[in-house]
């Protein structure tokens, strides 16, 4: 996978907003997974600790990888209660989007808005699906009001629900212009805007549409004398403003209903940014970082953790280079170096042996008894650490 295909994002909001469910729809509807896990049912991908199958809820980040469309989404579930904030932050380091799961019963709650400040420190992408509208007493406007309340008029949606509460049925694109219904289908059927949300869908589209040509002299320009952008320049001046950490994309729909989801990974695919997109993260050193899967290697370690078969395991990005299986790497923090035996992915509690991890994936190692969370695995002889 070259590094413009790979997308790395990480789930995040407050707990009960229903992040591990999104992470088993998107699994599912994307063909990884042949079942949708139940939290309730102690069988998802992503929450397999028995501390977290008691509970019902995550304790600790996990790894769920996905393709769609020739992309790979490397898709991190984080906990969303304050005693496992730890994780979220090691997450965020390791991402180019964070993706906010809001319940459109409960709106934004506290463990959100904290996230939210950390993933604008760390400088992140951020888009926002609204969950759980399926849900009786579920508000898609009054929790997208309280968005643009909390966190300013970068907010922009672009989907509106079709339906509501048990009679919710699909999304209306505002980008697209056209309706996506879902009747047990996981991906849903194209058709035209219903007649209910038409007149709402073309104010948010000329509220998007502002967003966009405000980011863009020539647009703005064109605008002011009565053009409207071309669907194609949207698009680009949404994802513009995406990676710019301007506009946070509001969507919307049911993980557990599967209503939606198939939207939010086109979404992830087209407009979330590359690890190519993002600027190098801060360093120790005086060379920097080349983000090409052709120089020196660079890789941060977000996260060690033990597994009872292999022993310790730890968790990287790969921020240059390729990492192949039996090299050599330097740890500057510890002045040690250690060989990179049984490279593999992870999707929860699953390992899969890899050969190489190019420049902007995620993977894992065991048995680098030296390392910790936060060091550096760099080429020998480089002077750059992760700062």
């Amino acid at each position: 996978m070259i590094p413009g295909n790979i997308r790395n994002v990480v789930l995040v909001g407050h707990g009960g907003a229903g992040k591990t469910s999104l992470a088993e729809a998107l699994m599912f509807v994307s063909g990884s997974t042949s079942r949708v896990g139940r939290v309730e049912d102690g069988n998802t991908v992503t929450d397999f600790e028995p501390e977290e199958i008691e509970r019902g809820s995550s304790t600790t980040l996990a790894l769920a990888p996905f393709e769609w469309k020739g992309h790979k989404i490397n898709l991190i579930d984080t906990p969303g209660y304050a005693d496992f904030v730890g994780d979220v932050r090691a997450a965020l380091r390791a991402a180019d989007l964070a993706l906010f799961v809001v319940s459109g019963v409960d709106g934004i709650e506290v463990q959100t808005e904290m996230i939210w400040s950390m993933a604008a420190e760390e400088g992140l992408a951020r888009a926002i699906f609204i969950n759980k509208l399926d849900r009786e007493r579920s508000d898609y406007r009054k929790v997208l009001a309280e968005l643009k309340d909390r966190f300013g008029i970068g907010i922009a949606p672009v989907e509106l629900p079709i339906g509501s509460e048990d009679n919710l049925r699909g999304v209306a694109g505002i980008v697209s212009h056209h309706a996506f219904v879902y009747d047990g289908d996981p991906k849903g059927t194209e058709t035209d805007i219903p007649d209910d949300v038409r007149a709402e869908a073309e104010d948010v589209s000329t509220s998007l549409i502002e967003a966009v040509v405000e980011r863009d002299e020539a647009l703005m320009e064109r605008y002011f004398e009565g053009e409207l952008p071309s669907d194609a320049e949207v698009v680009a001046g949404l994802r513009a403003g995406i990676v710019a950490g301007e506009i946070f994309p509001v969507l919307c729909g049911s993980a557990t209903k599967l209503i939606g989801i198939d939207r939010l990974a086109e979404l992830l695919v087209r407009d979330a940014p590359s690890p190519l997109d993002r600027a190098a993260p801060p360093v120790v050193g005086d060379t920097g970082i080349d983000l090409s899967a052709d120089g020196p290697t660079v890789a941060y370690v977000f996260k060690t953790m033990s597994d009872p078969y292999v022993g310790r395991i730890s968790l990287f990005r790969v921020y240059s280079g390729t990492i192949k299986v039996d090299a050599q790497l330097e740890n500057p923090r510890t002045g040690t170096s250690g060989r990179m035996h049984n490279l593999f992915k992870i999707r929860g509690k699953d390992h899969d042996d890899v050969e190489e991890v190019v420049a902007g994936d995620i993977a894992a190692v065991a048995k680098l008894e030296n390392t910790v969370s936060g060091d550096t695995l760099r080429s020998p002889g480089s002077d750059v650490a992760v700062a």
